[in-house]
């Protein structure tokens, strides 16, 4: 035989190998490496056309990017295939998993947590649900048209209409959340499509526009100039080293020492009817979602077709605009509040769980909001039915994987056995 073993074939392409100091120089605009599963890709080229935009992706280079990868792609392996060509080498076997000296027992617990998650089928969505939920939406869009059509134009007929659609554009602008995140079907085609139905038809807005802003959001949470939600137009200031930073370089664009009080006159009143709708217009045109473009203008005709008549056109737009007024509060108090108090900053390089809790809520073992919490090797593992924490609080006492339950519903209650009896296989200290 010889060396015919060396013959048949052509020979393998020798792997190369990186360090995390030379991955990390590859974190400019014109040069983008990431890491997922300790394979190197280089992403510099793709950017410009990874479908979730290209700011998200380019917010992780020069990193480990293997949870948020996970996090994003409703079906990993089916995206593979867009990987493959961009492999350029794998970490060195002496390299670490996680750059940055990052907590690696804690990310190997939180990634064992999700797959426990998985495979109880935790974040599996009930279809029936979500088409109650649709259905509910379009039943008030019913009713406050027939309203209108019954008892006419009056002040209180106006103001419980006005109630009913502010109620109808809150719920689905919580619905289109999901179906955005893909995260209601299985086919990521069907979730696009409700999507847009339910942020174009329903809201008359632009599902790109909020893909590529919320999926940044999610990327990195409160950190300057990755997380568009921080972005206060130097109205505000935020956090505890941006009010530092304007001071030192004399940046005084309002009376920032009174942003408590005028907040109030600016914020909750002006951030949809206003702000949103002046960005998610231009990113349309500037941009060229011309499918968006037309859902929301789909959303305006059936508006105006619906309640001129009744209204005429000045009236038709000062309802609207008070229905924006009054949604802009609604989703002010519920999402803007769970965001600002936390820490803001520039960016930590955290990994992805730190990152998320830290930018989304701060818990402790003895937070209210918790709904149950399972002690692991790192520490107390904080469940809800949509979102799975894991904070490192250590406490040595606890010598097994044992639920607690702080103001925990009835509903929690009833998952609270199951929970425990599967992670304990799994997390056993």
């Amino acid at each position: 035989m010889g060396k015919g073993g060396e013959q048949g074939g052509e020979p393998e392409e020798q792997i190369r190998f990186y360090t995390w100091e030379e991955i990390q120089k590859h974190n400019l605009r014109t040069d983008k490496w990431l890491v997922i599963e300790r394979k190197v890709y280089n992403v510099t080229k793709w950017a410009n056309r990874h479908p979730g935009g290209q700011r998200v992706i380019s917010h992780y280079a020069g990193e480990d990017a293997t949870d948020a990868f996970q996090a994003f792609h409703i079906n990993p392996t089916l995206v593979q295939k867009f990987l493959k060509p961009l492999l350029i080498g794998e970490l060195a076997p002496g390299e670490p998993s996680q750059d940055r000296d990052k907590n690696s027992q804690l990310v190997e617990d939180f990634r064992t947590l999700r797959k426990t998650a998985e495979d109880m089928n935790l974040f599996r969505a009930d279809p029936l649900f979500f088409c109650l939920y649709l259905g509910h939406i379009i039943a008030m869009e019913v009713l406050a048209w027939l309203m209108v059509s019954y008892f006419g134009t009056g002040w209180i007929t106006t103001l419980i209409l006005a109630c009913i659609l502010t109620t109808s554009q809150a719920q689905a602008g919580w619905l289109q959340h999901d179906f955005g995140h893909l995260s209601v079907f299985k086919k990521s085609s069907w979730n696009h499509i409700l999507h847009k139905f339910v942020i174009g038809h329903l809201k008359g807005a632009s599902a790109n526009w909020w893909n590529h802003r919320h999926f940044q959001h999610h990327a990195k949470p409160n950190i300057f100039k990755k997380d568009p939600d921080v972005n206060m137009l130097h109205i505000f200031v935020l956090g505890d080293t941006q009010p530092v930073e304007y001071g030192k370089k004399k940046l005084k664009y309002l009376p920032y020492n009174h942003q408590h009080e005028y907040f109030f006159l600016i914020f909750p009143p002006l951030l949809i009817p206003v702000y949103f709708q002046i960005q998610i217009i231009s990113t349309m045109i500037r941009r060229r979602f011309w499918a968006d473009l037309a859902w929301a203008i789909s959303y305006y005709m059936r508006y105006f077709i619906t309640y001129i008549p009744f209204y005429g056109v000045l009236g038709s737009l000062s309802l609207l605009t008070f229905v924006r007024f009054l949604e802009s509060h609604w989703f002010v108090w519920v999402t803007q509040m769970n965001h600002i108090p936390m820490e803001i900053d520039r960016e930590k390089h955290r990994d992805w769980l730190s990152s998320q809790v830290t930018g989304k809520g701060k818990n402790t073992p003895d937070s209210p909001q918790n709904k149950l919490q399972i002690y692991s090797k790192s520490g107390w593992v904080t469940t809800s039915p949509r979102y799975w924490y894991m904070v490192s609080v250590h406490d040595p006492s606890h010598k097994d994987v044992l639920p607690r339950a702080s103001n925990a519903s009835q509903d929690m209650e009833s998952q609270t056995s199951v929970i425990n009896l599967t992670i304990k296989k799994f997390l056993q200290v």
